[in-house]
């Protein structure tokens, strides 16, 4: 039996893998400082502990394992990764992660590890113009990010490809876009547009508000992924024989005031925007999918609109529930 282990199996990607893997029939150990917040893990073996701990790492890295994900992070949406309240967390406690997780992997010799980096790390002098965002692969350089987690992640992928070239791991690296789908977290701070706004749109539905608050002038543009496509992907790139960086994510561009009326016209609203102060990172972002269909002859291809749907209605089942316990 193929075996895989997936750090970071507590969070919203992490746990959605998990569930793909077993249904593909791998034995998995899952690890996190957490169980998944919203349903049971169905891995076959999870261990809570801290992955800054290198002796930890070392005892869950106890084998060869066919595959390794490596998911873990501290990250969080706008309202965690740009206000700076937590740029030393954010780069001490990640790249902790992946420096112990490799040196493991390496001493173990498991060859086949996969990292999920982030379009975080794309210069922000390219995404300047929201109608006109470079992410290309190449354009990653002269280095620029726009944030420390941003930064964090440059790092990151440059340690995973000097292991690359020094040992021989045989790394794959993908840079992910704003992913989101069900079981992802939707309040507390850490939660990213389509979670944050699909809370406040249902919020005001279910207690007969008025409007909406949004960051900014709301016309910064991005482009979110469903997360079934972002596993996809993760997992033709894990197996195919293309190292990357690649850009895992959705060429299906919006505004911020876009994606809050897909929202409205889900929940069957028309409710004021109102734009207040609050971070909002770059003007403008979507993904480049020249590179990824070339190497993978793959590229996502679901509409927004059709993971909103899902998404929406699942955050709304949680809001309503929270009301109801008066926790909102």
């Amino acid at each position: 039996m193929r075996t895989a282990l997936v750090c970071g199996a507590g969070g919203f990607i992490g746990s959605h893998l998990v569930k793909r893997l077993k249904s593909e029939g791998l034995w998995v150990r899952g690890v996190d400082l957490k169980y998944p917040e919203f349903s049971p893990s169905v891995a076959d073996d999870f261990v809570i502990g801290d992955l800054r701990d290198p002796y930890f790492v070392r005892s869950v890295i106890d084998r060869r394992f066919d595959e390794v994900y490596q998911l873990a992070a501290d990250m969080g949406g706008a309202g965690y990764v740009f206000t700076g309240e937590h740029d030393a967390d954010i780069m001490h406690n990640s790249a902790l992660i992946n420096l112990n997780v490799l040196e493991a992997c390496y001493k173990r010799n498991i060859k086949r590890i996969f990292y999920s980096s982030s379009a975080c790390m794309y210069p922000a002098y390219n995404q300047m113009d929201p109608q006109n965002p470079k992410t290309a692969e190449h354009t990653a350089y002269p280095a620029d990010p726009d944030s420390e987690y941003g930064w964090e992640k440059l790092f990151s992928e440059r340690l995973y490809l000097a292991f690359h070239r020094n040992y021989g791991l045989e790394v794959r690296i993908a840079r992910y876009h704003n992913i989101f789908g069900p079981e992802g977290t939707w309040v507390g701070g850490r939660e990213k547009a389509p979670a944050a706004l699909s809370r406040k749109v249902a919020i005001a539905k279910l207690k007969g508000l008025p409007y909406i608050e949004v960051w900014g002038d709301g016309e910064q543009t991005r482009s979110f992924l469903y997360i079934d496509e972002c596993i996809e992907g993760s997992l033709r790139l894990m197996r195919s024989d293309f190292t990357g960086p690649v850009n895992i994510g959705s060429e299906e561009m919006v505004t911020i005031n876009q994606l809050a009326q897909l929202i409205m016209q889900i929940a069957g609203v028309k409710l004021e925007i109102r734009h207040v102060t609050g971070p909002i990172g770059v003007r403008g972002r979507t993904s480049d999918n020249t590179l990824i269909y070339e190497k993978l002859k793959w590229k996502p291809s679901a509409p927004l609109y059709a993971g909103l749907e899902i998404t929406y209605h699942w955050i709304e089942s949680q809001v309503k529930a929270a009301i109801e316990a008066g926790k909102l």
